[in-house]
């Protein structure tokens, strides 16, 4: 649902890796935005209306992303095709970060836009801290790109897990993503994706934006 910059792409690249795709708009002049050779449904309407959804598709739909302009629109879509129809994938953006936790926290998984746009300025202003990247629709489990302190270059990846009780999910080193292993070793450049509990994550960024403690 949404048919603007995001929604265009979002289709776009799901036609392109073979899925059928159905796109819903209100504003038909919308559809302007999608390549000429869109193969998929273009449906006007709203998103949350039920004879708009039909027409779509969505009893045969295996995921629904609500992506306009409104945060009211886009939850009130993500909650009917959830509750009433059944789709268990169903994401919504949502501009309000607050909100966005909420609706986490209801299980409806969302993309808040400016947190992430905000997380994403305040990294490269502010190097040292963790940027959120993901969060499961418990709102507990947080999946976090974290600055490492150099100290704990040369150290197995084991042991940033010990000392600060996350896990290690993959590291970016030369723009590939690496899956550790017992005896990878942290190399300078790396950059670190821990999972981690939203309650803990203070703790885990004072540890290892701190250089390692040394036992004597």
């Amino acid at each position: 649902m949404g048919c603007g910059r995001v929604g265009a792409t979002l289709a776009q690249s799901l036609e392109n890796h073979g899925h059928s795709v159905a796109v819903i708009d209100q504003n038909p002049d919308a559809f302007r935005r999608l390549d000429a050779d869109f193969g998929g449904k273009k449906v006007t309407g709203l998103g949350f209306d039920r004879d708009t959804l039909a027409q779509a598709g969505i009893d045969d739909a295996y995921g629904f992303a609500a992506v306009s302009d409104g945060d009211n629109s886009n939850i009130l879509a993500a909650r009917v095709v959830r509750e009433t129809y059944g789709v268990g994938t169903v994401v919504a953006r949502i501009y309000d970060p607050h909100r966005a936790e909420i609706y986490q926290r209801l299980g409806i998984p969302t993309v808040a836009t400016v947190r992430w746009t905000s997380d994403q300025v305040l990294r490269r202003l502010l190097p040292l801290g963790a940027t959120s990247e993901f969060r499961d629709a418990s709102g507990q489990i947080l999946l976090c790109e974290i600055d490492v302190h150099p100290g704990w270059v040369g150290r197995a990846l084991h042991t940033i897990e010990e000392a600060s009780g996350s896990r290690v999910a993959y590291v970016t080193r030369y723009g590939d993503g690496l899956l550790p292993t017992d005896a990878t070793v942290l190399q300078e450049d790396d950059t670190v994706h821990v999972l981690v509990r939203a309650d803990d994550l203070p703790d885990v960024e004072r540890i290892l934006t701190s250089a390692p403690v040394v036992s004597e």
